[in-house]
């Protein structure tokens, strides 16, 4: 079956064969070329291993502009400019530029790609990411398209520019996706305050970029947080010995699940403003018998709360729909500009010894 999906007469016939078959060679010849996470140069600076495998400029120069097949699940933005993204597959490790609507430009390592969005720049003139800037992470098993509503939104208050990131959630841990995050933020050298705003896992992401091992970046001005599993998810915990939720949820729903106590230890509570949305107060017949109390239908509302956090609120929402809630993004758009949801006078702060809730 395999030699005749690479029969070139067939090939020919067939242009979506063609290009699912030059996936397979690009992948074939990633593999056997031994391509290691810590080989090469990384948007962190790293330095490379002679040993690396090199992707050579004939290959580059090799490169078909096509629309990417997908596969969002397993790719990781390194640097966003705008439409224009460098992205890791979280399987072969390699790199591939991507302009608007998907269409790849390069591929190989980071700096190849860099290099060839660098010469595209230059060409095009292509408009820098400047001033202020919004990065929004979405949650467990999504895509940056869930967050395109309120990119969107973000987008149209008076000086900010909003950008949604993709991660590949499934397919790696919290630490390496924090990793990810401070290369798209190294990445952004002219932006002068940086804000962020996470969707339930999205939040553990910066809350570990946060933190005393990560390198942080002093831009950073406010973050809001939308239904983040901040103490964990007793959902998460009931099925953490079901073999099917490490298949579908991957290393970061493990470590929600079963290795959460040692995942918590490492997780920064935020020095700048940070508020916090929650999603509860629900009147409908749906619920979720596993949860007790207030819930969105994954989280209980206790569970999202953060201690030292300037403002929460809760908005009526599922977990999956609250960054599409009418209040809950004009909430975020508020606190980002003034530090707080409604007004100063009805802020409502966690105080810093307040105790987890059971």
């Amino acid at each position: 079956m395999f030699h005749r999906l690479l029969d070139w007469r067939i090939l020919m016939r067939n242009p979506w064969r063609f290009r699912l078959s030059l996936v397979i060679l690009v992948a074939v010849a990633m593999t056997l070329s031994a391509m290691k996470p810590g080989d090469g140069t990384t948007p962190a600076g790293q330095k490379v291993s002679e040993k690396i495998n090199k992707v050579s400029d004939a290959a580059l120069r090799f490169n078909i502009r096509s629309k990417t097949l997908g596969g969002k699940q397993f790719w990781t933005d390194y640097l966003v400019q705008h439409e224009w993204r460098i992205q890791r597959n979280e399987v072969t490790n390699h790199y591939r530029l991507l302009s608007g609507r998907d269409y790849r430009h390069s591929w190989g390592t980071f700096l190849q790609c860099r290099k060839t969005l660098e010469e595209i720049n230059k060409q095009k003139k292509l408009p820098q990411v400047k001033g202020k800037v919004v990065l929004l992470l979405h949650g467990l098993g999504r895509t940056r398209g869930s967050m395109e509503d309120l990119q969107k939104h973000l987008d149209k208050q008076e000086g900010l520019t909003a950008l949604a990131l993709s991660y590949a959630s499934t397919r790696a841990s919290i630490e390496q996706h924090a990793r990810a995050l401070a290369s798209v933020i190294k990445n952004i050298p002219q932006a002068t305050e940086i804000y962020l705003v996470g969707h339930s896992l999205g939040n553990l992401v910066v809350r570990q970029y946060l933190s005393p091992g990560e390198q942080g970046d002093p831009r950073i001005k406010r973050i809001v947080m939308l239904a983040p599993p901040n103490q964990g998810s007793a959902l998460a915990t009931l099925f953490k010995d079901n073999h099917l939720f490490h298949i579908f949820w991957g290393e970061s729903g493990e470590q929600i699940a079963v290795d959460w106590d040692k995942l918590a230890k490492k997780l920064a509570t935020p020095t700048c403003e940070f508020g916090i949305i929650a999603g509860g107060n629900i009147k409908s017949f749906i619920n979720n018998p596993f949860i007790k109390g207030e819930d969105d239908l994954v989280l209980r509302v206790p569970e999202t709360r953060l201690a030292g956090a300037h403002d929460f609120i809760i908005v009526p929402s599922y977990h999956g729909r609250i960054m599409n809630n009418s209040l809950a993004k004009s909430y975020t758009s508020r606190f980002l500009q003034k530090g707080y949801f409604i007004s100063e006078s009805r802020r409502q702060p966690i105080p810093l010894d307040e105790a987890p809730q059971p």
